[in-house]
């Protein structure tokens, strides 16, 4: 591995995000190269976690825009804060301002200050760059607000009617996670860096229940990521799952046996606190009746 990427590794993996040598390095191109990194993968993979432990190892603020669908431009730049500007009218009038001519012009534009003005995350990030900037679940936008990200993402500036261009000093570190509920366009695309972020092995596995989770003891760990590696399984019970479970549940129902005094899987606790794990009925059901055969293994 390169000493630069495995240094980008050693950042993130002191804030508890540990990636293979193919990630870090995307990153570490991502940074060098001031380019967005598109991240796809299955719900629960860490593309998330991974922009938050990014901005924990840069020592940077996390900005974070949730996409969904019907978003548009306005609700990721900018709003006016209207209750504010009518108390600003008012005081006007109050002082005798506001009446005719030049007095009504002045009044008008002042209610378009910057003080009245509401950052959304994307004109925060501009304003506030050096920070990385989260856009998340882009897949589920439109393509119309696909077309305003590629062209702030190409200028890193927005224009202001009533202010100006506002254009960020040093362009945000951003991060774009789909997926892949649609697939997006390549005009998009080709402004990023790619790469698909697929669930872990059971050793990669292992080691961030650990990390994340050190209160679990490693025998436990093992174990329940052994469980849940056959719910991924495109052999077994998890090839009928309607959703199998991503490192978040993993990590959630470690934490939830911890919590009970588990200290070897059993088929009792296994079924008991299946809530943590799988988020279906129809899902549960089927890992409840597949479950003494998955910890015989």
């Amino acid at each position: 591995m390169d000493s630069r990427v495995a240094e980008v590794a050693g950042l993130l993996e002191g804030t508890g995000y540990l990636c293979d040598e193919e990630l870090a390095t995307v990153v570490f191109l991502a940074l060098r190269m001031g380019r967005p990194l598109l991240l796809e993968g299955e719900p629960g993979t860490g593309k998330t976690a991974l922009a938050e432990a990014l901005a924990a190892a840069l020592g940077q603020p996390l900005i974070r825009l949730q996409c969904y669908e019907g978003i548009d431009a306005t609700q990721a730049l900018y709003d006016w804060d209207f209750p504010r500007q009518i108390l600003h009218l008012r005081a006007l009038e109050a002082a005798g301002h506001g009446g005719h001519g030049t007095d009504l012009e002045e009044a008008e534009k002042s209610l378009y200050d910057a003080r009245f003005l509401l950052a959304r995350p994307v004109l925060a990030a501009l304003q506030q760059s050096p920070v990385v900037l989260l856009v998340d679940e882009v897949d589920r936008a439109d393509d119309e607000f696909e077309a305003f990200l590629l062209e702030v993402l190409s200028t890193y500036q927005v224009t202001i009617p009533e202010l100006g261009t506002v254009q960020a000093a040093t362009p945000p570190t951003v991060i774009l996670t789909s997926n892949r509920t649609r697939e997006l366009h390549d005009a998009l695309k080709r402004r990023c860096l790619y790469h698909w972020i697929d669930h872990p092995g059971l050793e990669r596995e292992v080691a961030i229940v650990r990390s994340r989770a050190p209160e679990v003891s490693a025998d436990l760990a093992r174990q329940v990521v052994g469980v849940v590696q056959q719910l991924r399984s495109a052999d077994g019970v998890g090839a009928d799952l309607l959703k199998p479970p991503g490192v978040a549940e993993t990590l959630d129902w470690a934490r939830a046996l911890q919590h009970l005094g588990t200290t070897e899987l059993d088929l009792g606790t296994a079924s008991a606190t299946l809530g943590a794990l799988v988020k279906y009925r129809d899902d549960a059901e089927r890992v409840r009746a597949a479950l003494d055969r998955m910890l015989a293994r």
